[in-house]
């Protein structure tokens, strides 16, 4: 019996084919990676809520946690290859997956585009390498999808700034090395500051009783007179702009994750199909489930040509906003609607974790939220093709 999780390598219309060898690499290396290491135990940490230290440890092993960001000591990636180890660690599971966006292409990625070079090489290659956590403090308890109007404070005080305020939904919050807070300065403009361990006034706790994503750690964070030093301040950091250039790059992301589930639903839908009996035949015989299953590999296909034009306008330089937005917007949405229907084609043995289609329903809804909600998703791409802001 083939497990329901292992990887069918589902690719109907041969994208892979326009892979080049480095895209084959990182995606056959993070494929064996998830069905050898990641699926025999991820159900367990998922079910205990525990984060997964050591499979977190071994990715930086791997070399998958960079998010295409070049500098040297973090692993090279182009935009296809930074996208397919998103959607394969989200075939696995999507708090692995959680965690490199956090690491990468939050917290990473703001300071490869804002730091110092001082800040840049002491922090990149430790946080590629797994050897340092990061986390990415932008999220407030009253500020979410109006994340402009934040309200956490910068002031300056001699050679140092001193921090004021709450954020979260923080991944990684509880246990980084390093977190990018993003605050506003006194003269009212939004910058990152970046705030070490054990910096006093600082105070982490995990957000309990989640149920999606389960295996990654998100964190409630209280800043009181954390005081850090001048040179802690990200000096390309100047407006709330920049961080929408970093949220903007992991939508896309976003995209790719989304994508994984559905592959990892999919596939576990296919291969239970083909080996339960029912009524004296495999469920695979009858009708209305090829039915299903070819809706269903209908819309992964949709999702996967949308994810390779992400990653050659990326590669291109001609990705914008609402691209990125608008591809989100339609793999989440597509997502959700796919670990629904393989669960309901699992029947009964849909809901156990050993399946693994359950834990992907459920986490396919934090992909859904995280990054800009449905609803803002769209009010983006709307004000994009009519040139109305229906939003402030």
């Amino acid at each position: 019996m083939t497990d329901v999780g292992t990887a069918l390598g589902t690719d109907f219309v041969r994208i892979a084919t326009e892979f080049g060898d480095e895209e084959r690499d990182y995606l056959q290396r993070t494929r064996a990676f998830v069905d050898d290491e990641v699926l025999p135990v991820i159900n367990g940490f998922w079910e205990r809520a525990e984060f997964p230290v050591d499979l977190v440890r071994r990715m930086g092993e791997l070399g998958l946690v960079s998010d295409g960001i070049h500098y040297p000591g973090v692993p090279s990636m182009t935009a296809a290859s930074a996208g397919l180890v998103a959607m394969e660690l989200s075939r696995g599971d999507g708090s692995l997956a959680t965690f490199a966006g956090v690491q990468a292409g939050l917290t990473m990625r703001s300071i490869d585009s804002f730091g110092s070079e001082e800040q840049k090489r002491r922090w990149l290659p430790a946080l590629a390498r797994c050897e340092a956590l990061g986390a990415f403090a932008l999220t407030e308890p009253d500020h979410g999808s109006d994340s402009l109007l934040l309200e956490t404070s910068a002031v300056r005080d001699g050679d140092a700034y001193v921090l004021d305020g709450a954020k979260r939904w923080i991944g990684n919050g509880t246990i980084a090395d390093v977190v990018v807070v993003w605050a506003r300065g006194e003269d009212g403009r939004v910058g990152g500051y970046l705030v070490e361990k054990g910096t006093p006034g600082y105070e982490a706790a995990v957000i309990t009783g989640k149920g999606s994503v389960r295996a990654v750690w998100q964190a409630d964070i209280a800043l009181r007179d954390v005081r850090i030093p001048a040179e802690n301040k990200l000096p390309g950091a100047r407006t709330f702009k920049d961080t929408g250039k970093v949220l903007a790059g992991t939508r896309s992301q976003c995209a790719f994750s989304a994508l994984g589930h559905a592959v990892a639903a999919y596939d576990a839908a296919l291969t239970y199909a083909s080996q339960r009996t029912q009524f004296g035949k495999r469920l695979v015989e009858f009708q209305l489930v090829q039915a299903r299953l070819v809706h269903m590999l209908q819309e992964v296909v949709g999702m996967q040509l949308f994810c390779m034009r992400l990653a050659q306008l990326h590669a291109k330089g001609e990705l914008n906003d609402t691209v990125a937005s608008l591809a989100k917007l339609n793999n989440t949405s597509k997502a959700r609607q796919i670990c629904l229907e393989a669960r309901d084609l699992l029947g009964g043995n849909g809901i156990l974790l050993d399946n693994h289609v359950m834990r992907h329903l459920a986490d396919v809804e934090a992909i859904h939220t995280y990054e800009g909600t449905e609803t803002i998703q769209t009010l983006l791409v709307g004000r994009d093709i009519t040139g109305v802001g229906a939003f402030a």
